[in-house]
């Protein structure tokens, strides 16, 4: 195989590990498990191909130690465990995701996984677009999985959680895409935003082919009417905002960034307690946030029940593996998860496996935020220039964390491998001289949608 075409199948396989991840639910709707069984399999046969090419150097000194204590947790908890069959395929789920997680940023150029991540999501947001199109104008009315996990006979009218598409791209939104759930295809636009932007202002991508992508994944975000991605957008902007700043001042002259930050988060908190209700309001969602308070409590009357270690891990919560599979039903929805991740840790792996966790997302956000703001230096010391996709990491991790405090999808597919591809890659280039460099679009190969299709400018 020539290098050329190896780097273009390198680039498939990463784009592909990553769509997959995105639109789990599109794979399960359109093949149902047996069928995402399958894909999965593809993925992590693309995995071990990846790493049997490269056969990537391996330091200790280099690995996240974090990652491994939450895995180790998340596996001895079948020991303990309240449903030891259904912890055990959650883990074997947990074990493949961070497989393929740490298998990327070990084997694949940052530049190229940037892209993968790019490409990946232009995928997502391009199906989902003609998707609602066409659910819009040729079948005008809520289409549902066409493999679909429901019986739609228990139900005299079928909940609208149910449904694939409800056919709304006409009326404004809000949309589902191929993802099926308008907060997961909001947060695949949010990641298309801070990735487009990030590439088009390091100059690594076209900048009409830039430019495109960035108004069709703010279009789609506006779509959604996520109310808890809209929230976390404007976090983001903020995160922004204090890195930039941050870069101005240098490494010297930073505290009235971290006391800013420190009065600008108590200062939130406050106004959010005293505006919660027209705040919500504005929003569309009701005082609970759609039941969230309920669920909450729930969850935390039960995790109270074994604190320390746990009822054992589940991911994403498996219907036949009580008490959490029956715990909470509204509308005819059974919830299967806790709607904030770190509760959903504390509820399964107890204290112990939410000292891990908070260690892989602080660690990584550490990492991440001075290998943002930080000037990269040559081998010899001397500075380099700023580049703009170094915000990439950050910034993906301030989405993925603000997104962990209404959802728990950090501990699932897409959340949970780029939280530990991050945490990876941040350990990876922590004392690397020049840290996430993206080359010029002039030089690099450009790939289209379209797992590794490779042209050169």
């Amino acid at each position: 195989m020539t290098p050329g075409r190896r780097s273009a199948l390198v680039g498939a396989v990463a784009t592909f590990a990553v769509f997959t991840v995105l639109a789990g639910q599109f794979w399960r709707n359109l093949l149902g498990w047996w069928g995402f069984a399958a894909v999965v399999a593809v993925v992590v046969t693309g995995a071990v191909w990846l790493l049997i090419t490269t056969r990537p150097a391996w330091s200790w000194r280099r690995v996240p130690k974090s990652t491994l204590a939450f895995l180790g947790i998340a596996t001895l908890s079948i020991a303990w465990s309240a449903y030891p069959a259904a912890s055990t395929l959650g883990v074997a789920i947990v074990l493949v995701t961070a497989f393929v997680a740490i298998t990327l940023p070990l084997c694949v150029s940052w530049d190229r996984l940037v892209i993968s991540i790019a490409n990946a999501v232009k995928w997502v947001l391009g199906l989902s677009l003609v998707f609602e199109f066409v659910v819009a104008v040729f079948v005008r009315q809520p289409v549902t999985p066409l493999v679909p996990d429901f019986d739609a006979a228990e139900y005299e009218r079928l909940p609208m959680a149910f449904y694939w598409s409800r056919a709304l791209l006409l009326e404004g939104g809000p949309i589902e895409g191929i993802v099926g759930n308008r907060n997961l295809l909001g947060m695949v636009a949010l990641i298309g935003v801070i990735v487009f932007g990030g590439l088009l202002a390091a100059k690594a991508i076209r900048r009409g082919s830039g430019i495109t992508w960035l108004v069709v994944a703010g279009a789609t975000l506006l779509l959604t009417r996520s109310a808890t991605v809209i929230l976390v957008t404007v976090l983001v902007a903020i995160a922004l905002g204090f890195a930039l700043w941050a870069r101005r001042r240098g490494p010297d002259r930073r505290r009235p960034v971290y006391l800013t930050g420190l009065l600008a988060l108590v200062a939130s908190v406050v106004a959010l307690v005293a505006l919660w209700t027209p705040l919500t309001s504005l929003l569309g969602k009701s005082e609970d946030v759609t039941g969230r308070f309920e669920i909450w409590d729930a969850v935390i009357g039960l995790a109270a029940e074994r604190p320390i270690a746990g009822w054992g891990w589940l991911g994403y919560w498996q219907p036949w593996a009580d008490p959490l599979g029956s715990l909470y039903t509204r509308n005819g929805v059974s919830y299967l998860q806790a709607h904030n991740a770190w509760l959903d840790v504390w509820l399964q792996l107890g204290v112990l496996g939410l000292v891990a966790f908070g260690a892989v997302v602080v660690g990584a956000l550490w990492r991440s935020w001075f290998l943002a703001i930080d000037q990269p230096r040559d081998p010899a010391g001397r500075p380099r220039p700023y580049t703009a996709a170094s915000f990439v990491p950050f910034l993906l991790l301030i989405a993925l964390a603000g997104q962990s405090l209404a959802e728990s999808r950090l501990l699932v597919e897409a959340g949970l491998l780029l939280l530990i591809t991050i945490a990876w890659a941040t350990k990876q280039r922590q004392w690397e001289p020049e840290p996430f460099p993206v080359e010029p679009a002039r030089t690099r190969y450009d790939r289209r949608p379209g797992p590794g299709a490779a042209i050169r400018r």
